[in-house]
């Protein structure tokens, strides 16, 4: 092996980074799903090559069904570790934020584990601070980067200096399911509801949800997360955006159209959000996610 391509390592990220499937089979990116429950079943937030019938998710979570998630387990990360490893591969794992999930603590702990197995292999954890399908921008970067001939330890140095520069802003349409997970209180949920209030939101420096500022009526929620991306973003006419929704296309869409207008974007991806996210912020959920000065 001693004349293996320094660039010649598995890229590996959460079932929460939200790729399309052909983006995960050209880049022979390893998934780690994530768990949840609807009503106490047990679901994975990705099975290898299937794409997911999210509708009907969305469709459960809108009913009100009982839905939870966990975070990623021991043994499913073993399972998609080892055999890269056995196979003289080289591991860089983009973990979802640790500031909402044990998943990066987790899976560390197991790559610890592991390198006195493999002592030849170089194995990189790098917390990505980051969520949905900000965690799966930040993935992008680091394939180009890869594509480009830059190394393992480049690249985590790489995500390690850039992370906080990944902005995300989103808004929710029914504040149910942020107080369901302890992330608003009954109270403001409930005076929302009646006066149509949508909070705008974003994750912070640590990783974790924060409120912004609140507005009156959808629509104006929408048009505050453009505003902040103008605010902030770094030549935006350079970059690839990434668009999330809870089953809400027509929002997403209208967003996208707002940003392709107004900044003149190089590229835009539009996707529904995976069920472990979209399972905490509910359907009518649409998020932007860009590059930007500071989060």
């Amino acid at each position: 092996m001693g004349n293996r391509m320094e660039n010649d390592y598995v890229i590996v990220t959460d079932s929460t980074a939200n790729l399309p499937l052909e983006m995960i089979r050209e880049n022979e990116i390893g998934i780690l799903p994530l768990h949840y429950y609807v009503e106490g079943e047990e679901y994975l937030g990705y099975i290898e090559g299937k794409d997911m019938d999210l509708q009907s998710f969305y469709i459960m979570m809108r009913d009100k069904k009982e839905v939870r998630t966990s975070y990623a387990k021991m043994e499913d990360a073993r399972k998609l570790f080892e055999p890269i490893l056995k196979a003289g591969k080289d591991v860089f794992y983009i973990a979802f934020s640790s500031g909402l999930s044990e998943t990066y603590h987790t899976v560390s702990m197991l790559l610890e584990s592991l390198k006195p197995k493999y002592p030849e292999r170089k194995i990189y954890s790098v917390d990505s601070l980051a969520a949905a399908l900000g965690e799966g921008l930040l993935v992008h970067y680091c394939i180009e980067n890869r594509k480009h001939g830059m190394s393992i330890e480049e690249n985590a140095v790489w995500l390690l200096n850039n992370r906080l520069h990944l902005c995300h802003w989103f808004t929710v349409d029914d504040l149910f399911f942020l107080r369901r997970g302890g992330r608003v209180s009954t109270a403001t949920a409930v005076i929302g509801t009646t006066l149509r209030i949508k909070p705008v939101m974003h994750v912070d420096n640590e990783g974790r949800l924060v409120q912004i500022t609140e507005v009156q009526g959808r629509r104006k929620a929408l048009e505050a997360l453009v505003e902040h991306m103008q605010e902030c973003a770094v030549h935006p006419e350079e970059q690839v955006i990434y668009i999330s929704h809870g089953d809400c296309r027509e929002d997403a869409e209208y967003v996208a159209k707002m940003v392709q207008d107004r900044m003149h974007v190089r590229d835009i991806m539009v996707r529904i959000l995976d069920p472990v996210i979209g399972a905490h912020s509910g359907p009518g959920t649409v998020a932007l996610f860009f590059m930007g000065q500071e989060r």
